[in-house]
């Protein structure tokens, strides 16, 4: 079961005279990663190296440093920390010693994993989406087990016969409200998979 972050974290560490500071944030998106970046990346430092992940999406980024040595240990250790919808930059500001391809690795890398290590976690939960169709007398008992259950409403229909709703909720939560729906409406509600046209 993979991660997300909670909140925003961030690390600092000096190695050798260089400051490294990673940042690290919660993403909803490829894009949104970039934006992250570009908020975050300070001009006046000498690297601002990336990475994130999202699902099977990845990149990383050296900006500047040799290749391999700051951007794919920034990813490894996001994977390596069991993260998932996770951008971290590390920015370097050089302190006038060289630490070597093997020390750069570790200083990005390390200085990334500590980061997260650190950070507060919070589970991605596997989400699934179902249909519900009710009559106008079962609306109220609906609303308090879709609620109780932590559902999201993503669309609702008043149509003649009744209400239309499409809703999110946790995967594990699916079976125990189909019960608890079926017993407080007698059976009367219709619970569907929604159709990819949805």
């Amino acid at each position: 079961m993979l991660d997300t972050l909670a909140a925003p974290a961030s690390h600092a560490l000096e190695i050798k005279h260089s400051r490294f500071l990673a940042q690290a944030c919660t993403i909803n998106s490829a894009a949104e990663a970039l934006v992250f970046f570009d908020a975050v990346s300070t001009p006046d430092a000498t690297h601002n190296c990336w990475a994130y992940r999202y699902g099977n999406e990845y990149r990383s980024s050296d900006d500047g440093e040799p290749a391999g040595t700051a951007g794919r240990p920034i990813l490894a250790a996001i994977d390596g920390q069991g993260y998932d919808r996770v951008a971290v930059v590390v920015t370097r500001w050089y302190g006038g010693i060289k630490l070597g391809a093997g020390g750069l690795v570790r200083a990005y890398g390390g200085t990334a994993a500590e980061c997260l290590r650190l950070a507060t976690r919070s589970p991605l939960v596997p989400m699934t989406e179902r249909i519900l169709q009710c009559g106008f007398e079962d609306m109220g008992i609906v609303h308090t087990l879709l609620g109780s259950a932590g559902a999201e409403k993503l669309d609702e229909q008043f149509l003649a016969e009744g209400l239309r709703l499409h809703v999110r909720l946790p995967a594990d939560r699916i079976d125990a409200l189909a019960i608890r729906l079926r017993d407080a409406t007698r059976d009367r509600l219709r619970l569907s998979e929604p159709a990819h046209h949805d």
